[in-house]
Formats: structure tokens, sequence, C-alpha cells
């Protein structure tokens, strides 16, 4: 009973986390790219046992390191080869972050700001999501979060501030570079780049204060490089450096070009934050400027956390690649200032400003008529078809999905919540209005799960549902014409080691051209089927949504 008492807020947020991110993990099939690509990683890591170097359609896969596919495979061990299996790690990952967000904020602040951060990043629609999804950042940005963190605690034990820290500083030094490391071994060296750019602001904000020594930073980074080093050492002494250097060209052709046709104006990611973290991302606003906060070490790490936000921010929005998910580790300091916030106007050191009410309103108005409109729109497709100039998208909307008037209720619900939060604030009632809203937009992120699957159907469905019904077939699959990594996971192709498949692309044209012993299902795009038929002898099969399923006979 004593631990539980103790613990107790350790163990709500345990229990909480458990019973909305864990749910429905399989409810929908894995979304390509990233989803697919990084099950199929680890799918491949349990069909050749070789978990040491990457694979995708068991050639070696250069983008990532291992470290998630490891967990993913570990999962799928566990769980078997799944859907849920694949976002298990991430539903983990999240139970984790609720709580040590908890007792960091606990620690800085008191229990009540730690609720408030935990509870923050709960409440917020992009955080939330990400715990169930099957993609590599939640992890990436937790050890980059971590390592600050514990660089930070050393700064504060090295330069004596008034905060508590039992161990020595280089304790704190040590656990920052391991963090670090891991972070690296989770998705490249881009972890040690923000980190140093941190490092770097943080000295420009002490206006060219040294506060960190040449051998202590050699010593960070050498424990960084630890996990990263051992891991791309033991491959290049296996399979030569041919990987490592194809990687080192992978991340620079990820900041200097469109990669993937990801591309988008300078403020994307701001857009993102602002409304992907909504509604707590009204409140985080007012943390950018300055607020009142008494001890020191409060105010230095608020700066940190301005520093990691802005670094990021700006970092990614100079990056030509525009995906939604590179600015989620400016979750962490995003919701930071809006617990920072809400704190403040729990203690009536702020006020629950017009504002906020305007912010919350606007805002959540347009994504709750979204929402409404969702149902409406998906049963009067033909009213907006004439708008639609695109051939594939309009051939896409032919799925097959059935909209029912209840998904306006959640809509409707989270409107009707937004209001009833600001009524609740507004009646001095500001501990019971915060909760109601962090629950409630958890409530209503479970409520539009039944979404995510009818926009899969238009997306992939088709071809998905082809792919599966090839897993028991002794076959090749590939797609013609547009990328995916679909066919890889959902027909569980086998590995092959003949000579002629160690080049994807040369592996692809004999099966397209050349002598094949078995059967080649191949899918394409219905706008460049044509083009396909005129080059090859093929057997059309069916033409679904927006794609076209063909077979090449053995002959």
């Amino acid at each position: 009973m004593i631990i539980l008492e103790k613990y107790k807020f350790e163990l709500f947020f345990g229990l909480l986390g458990s019973l909305f991110f864990i749910p429905f993990l399989g409810g929908v099939h894995l979304f390509d790219w990233d989803e697919i690509n990084f099950a199929e990683c680890a799918r491949e890591m349990l069909e050749t046992n070789n978990y040491l170097q990457v694979q995708l359609n068991y050639l070696p896969f250069w983008e990532k390191p291992p470290l998630f596919f490891w967990l993913q495979a570990l999962s799928m061990k566990i769980f078997g080869i799944s859907e849920f299996a694949a976002r298990f790690p991430n539903a983990i990952c999240g139970i984790i972050t609720l709580i040590l967000l908890f007792r960091i904020g606990d620690k800085l602040y008191d229990t009540t700001f730690g609720i408030l951060w935990a509870g923050c990043y709960f409440g917020a629609f992009l955080p939330h999501i990400y715990f169930k999804s099957g993609i590599i950042d939640p992890y990436f940005n937790l050890f980059i979060f971590l390592g600050l963190y514990y660089f930070i605690l050393f700064y504060f034990k090295k330069h004596r501030h008034n905060l508590i820290l039992p161990q020595s500083p280089f304790y704190y030094l040590f656990w920052a570079g391991i963090w670090i490391s891991l972070a690296i071994l989770t998705k490249g060296p881009v972890a040690y780049l923000i980190f140093i750019l941190c490092l770097f602001g943080f000295w420009l904000a002490q206006k060219l204060k040294n506060y960190l020594s040449i051998g202590e930073f050699i010593l960070f980074s050498a424990i960084a490089s630890l996990g990263v080093l051992s891991w791309y050492g033991i491959d290049i002494l296996q399979n030569g450096w041919q990987m490592t250097w194809d990687s080192i060209q992978y991340q620079y052709r990820l900041f200097s070009t469109h990669d993937a046709g990801h591309k988008g104006f300078f403020g994307y990611h701001f857009v993102v934050l602002l409304l992907g973290c909504f509604p707590i991302s009204i409140f985080a606003i007012r943390g950018f400027f300055r607020q009142h906060q008494p001890r020191l070490f409060q105010r230095i790490f608020k700066l940190w956390m301005l520093i990691l936000f802005w670094i990021v921010l700006l970092l990614f929005s100079i990056v030509k690649s525009k995906i939604i998910h590179y600015s989620s580790l400016c979750y962490y300091p995003l919701t930071f200032l809006s617990a920072l916030t809400i704190f403040q106007i729990i203690k009536q050191e702020d006020k629950f400003r017009v504002s906020y009410k305007i912010g919350l309103l606007s805002i959540g108005g347009i994504i709750s008529a979204v929402v409404i409109a969702l149902p409406f729109v998906g049963q009067n497709l033909d009213k907006i078809r004439p708008f639609i100039k695109d051939e594939f998208t309009l051939a896409n909307l032919n799925a097959s999905v059935e909209w029912t008037i209840w998904t306006a209720s959640s809509g409707i619900y989270f409107f009707i919540l937004l209001i009833a939060v600001i009524i609740l604030i507004t009646k001095n009632l500001k501990e019971l209005g915060f909760i109601t809203l962090f629950l409630g937009t958890g409530i209503m992120m479970l409520s539009i799960l039944h979404v995510f699957p009818k926009v899969e159907r238009y997306s992939q469905g088709a071809p998905v549902d082809f792919f599966e019904s090839l897993q028991d077939k002794d076959c090749y699959v590939l797609t013609v014409g547009y990328k995916s990594y679909a066919h890889y996971f959902y027909a569980r192709t086998q590995p092959d080691t003949r000579p002629q498949f160690v080049d994807a692309q040369k592996w692809k044209w004999h099966l397209l051209k050349g002598k094949i012993d078995k059967d080649v299902y191949i899918v394409t795009k219905t706008t460049k089927e044509k083009r396909l038929e005129e080059a090859l002898d093929l057997q059309k099969i069916k033409t679904e949504n927006g794609f076209s399923f063909f077979v090449r006979r053995k002959k």
C-alpha cells in the first residue's frame, strides 16, 4: 500500500496510457510508406535471422539504423506478424513518456505541474496519434529529449543551481551521452546534430559564456558515438564500407532534396504544430513570451525548451523534404510551454485570456466542422467529382466505403467539449476544466479511430487486399509505376538469394522481362496500365479503385 501511495500518479498515467494507446492497434492496415516500410524491415529480420544488417526486400537498407526494428521484431516474436505487433512498441513508448513527463515536471516544479505536462502531451492530437502508429519517431524523440534533459541536469549540478541532484555531474553527462547514442542508433546522426545545435543555441543565449569544457564535450561525444560506431563497425567488418557510405549519402539527400516527392512551403511545420497539437497549442503561444518563474533553474529549463523548439522547427523548415512527423520532437517543448501557461492560470499568476477562448472555438470549430462534414461528403461523392481533375484520385473514390451519420457525432461532441471547458474555467473550476480538456480530447481521438479504416480503403485498400490474397502462393509480387512497400509485408514475400536478385532494379526488370520460374503478380495505377500492357506480355486480372492487377505466367 505504501508503494501504491508513493507512485499513485505514475500508476495512473501508466494505466491511462494503456487504456488509450494499446486498444485497436490492429484495427487498420499499416499505411504506406513509413509504417509498412519499418514493419517489413522487422519482418525480414525474423525471416532471415539477420538482426545486424537492416534489409528491405532482402537487400541492404541503409536509410535507418536497427534499434527500432529490433523492438518491432521482438514484438512480432511475441504477438506474431501483424499490425498490432508493428505498433505495440510505440504504445509502450507512449506509456513511458507520460510517466516520465510527470516525474520530470514533478521534480522541476511540483506534482500539479507534472500532471499538467503529462496531460498536455496526452491531450494533443498528433502526440496522441503517434503512440498508436508504427513509425520510428516516438522513440527517436524520447531518446533525444532524455539526452537533453540529462545534459541540463549536468549543467545544473556543475553550476550549483538550487535543485537537489544526488549524483555527480559526470553521472548526468554519462547518461546524456547514452540517450543520444540510443537516438543515433534509432534514426541516425541527425540526433547528434540536433543536440549540438541546442548546445550552440544555449551558448549564444548565455552571451558566449563557456559552460562546457573541451574535455567534457569530448567525453560526451565519445559516449554518444559508442552504440552507433559499434553497430557500424561490426557491419563494416562483415560487409565493407558500402552500406555506411550509402547511409551518409541518404542523410545528405534528405536535407538537400525533396526526398520521395515530399515538398512543402517554409512555414509547413508551423501549421502542422498549431493544428496537429490542438487544443494544447493554443496555450503554448503564451509560453514564448516572458513568464514569471521565481527559481533560476526553472527559467533556465524553459530557455532550453525554447531552444529545442526553435532548433527543430527551423532545421526541418530548412530541410527540403516536408513530412508531418519531422517536427514531432517539438511536441516536448510545446507541451511544456502549454503546461507552464496552464500552471500559471491555475495558480492565478496569469489569466484565462479571451485569446484562448477565441483560439479554442475558432480552430476547434473548423476541426469539428470537418469531422461533421466527413460522412456527408462520403455519402455524396458524386457532387464533388466534377471538381477533382486527377484521374487516379477519381478512381480511388470508387472504393466501397460505408459512411454513417454517427461519424458526425464525434465533431459535435468535440465542439460541445470545448464550450464546456471554457465555461468550467471561466467559472473558476480551472483544474476540472483542464482535466476535462485532456481526457475529453483523448476520448475524441478514440471516437474517430473508425475513420482511419475508411480513409485506408480509398488510398490503398484494393492493392492490400490483393497482396493478402497472395500470401499462400509461391509467386513473385511487385508494383510498377508507383512506389510501395505494401506488397512485401502483406504478400509475406520470402528471401531469394539467387545472384540476379542482388540488385533491386535488375531484379524488377528480370521479373518483368526475363525467364521466370514462377508466376509474377504486378500492380500498377490505372493511369499507367496502357504503357505496361503494350510493353509486356501480361494477363490482366482486374481493375479496382484506381489500380490494375496483372499476372505474368511462368512458361
